[in-house]
């Protein structure tokens, strides 16, 4: 159940229009980094969460929430920019601004620069935000990512998060309006909060690597492929250890002869020190877990998503009965 309150989250607010910015803000409201998907994303992962990780899925739907109260202020904010657009389309008798357009006078050039710099404003909105990216690209539901398994849902919205907020702090590089930098920086700051609640929550999943439950094939897992020529570099990534497995790294410095030399890499010999047993038990365990933890949780009839007539089951039992008769 959602229920709206009519006041925004922030103090949303603009000394002047600016349609050029106002384009430009059209990302953050139905482009795929923008606050659309990540409401939109995070409600659609929350539903496989609610019996398993019922805390998990208050958050999901918490940041949801207010994802969607970010939407309403990037709206009221584009709308804002857009000041006396839609009066000016509404006037059938006269309107100067039109008439500048129709005379051909000077001053056509500039409106078109700004007015018109986003024609949807003026064509399909009449200067209300449309649910499309900077360009006019319509929002897609193929922006939201929702695999069903959290671990992994919970590493794309960190990801999504750091997306969203690199785009504010560009957007902030657009704009002198002191007002609109206000805006922007509380946007961009909840999207640093967001991505540490969904960080903190992946932590208290263990075990969490690798996403899902199947654990690599020790044949492959350890190898770095030096697949380029020229000058080679050296670091974390392909020297030592690796990060979670904590294998050591063996590189590959003549991919092509080591592909033939293993028939196609089907003859790759597991290294000393990795047990492939091992591995085979941990994702025959973790499956078991999983799979009891989602399992045991749902019921297998009388399902009922929310807690409505709960505490009375003999006085819901009645009430059937009195409805069947």
């Amino acid at each position: 159940m959602f229920y709206h309150v009519k006041e925004l989250q922030f103090n949303a607010r603009v000394p002047q229009p600016d349609p050029r910015f106002a384009r430009l803000l059209l990302e953050q409201f139905g482009g795929g980094n923008g606050e659309l998907k990540a409401a939109m994303q995070y409600f659609v992962q929350a539903f496989a969460c609610k019996q398993a990780y019922p805390d998990k899925y208050d958050m999901l739907m918490n940041i949801a929430s207010e994802e969607f109260s970010h939407l309403e202020i990037v709206g009221a904010t584009i709308t804002m920019l857009l000041a006396g657009v839609n009066g000016e389309m509404k006037d059938a008798a006269e309107s100067s601004w039109i008439s500048d357009i129709m005379n051909g006078s000077a001053a056509k050039e500039n409106i078109i620069n700004e007015a018109l710099y986003n024609p949807q404003f003026c064509v399909l909105t009449a200067g209300g935000p449309t649910v499309t990216d900077s360009n006019g690209i319509p929002w897609s539901g193929a922006y939201v990512n929702a695999n069903g398994d959290l671990t992994v849902d919970l590493r794309s919205n960190i990801a999504a998060e750091s997306r969203a907020k690199i785009v504010y702090e560009y957007l902030l590089k657009f704009t002198d309006d002191p007002y609109v930098k206000e805006t922007l920086k509380f946007l961009m700051t909840r999207e640093i909060t967001h991505y540490q609640q969904f960080e903190a929550a992946l932590e208290t999943i263990k075990p969490n690597f690798p996403p899902g439950v199947r654990q690599e094939d020790p044949r492959y897992g350890n190898k770095y492929f030096n697949m380029s020529q020229g000058e080679d570099f050296a670091g974390p990534w392909n020297e030592g250890k690796s990060t979670q497995t904590k294998e050591q790294w063996n590189r590959i410095d003549n991919p092509q002869e080591y592909v033939e030399q293993t028939n196609g890499l089907l003859d790759v010999e597991v290294d000393e020190g990795i047990d492939a047993e091992k591995m085979e038990e941990l994702t025959q365990q973790l499956s078991k877990e999983r799979s009891c933890e989602i399992s045991s949780s749902m019921p297998q009839s009388d399902l009922q998503w929310s807690d409505y007539g709960k505490d009375q089951p003999q006085q819901h039992k009645s009430r059937k009965k009195k409805v069947m008769a």
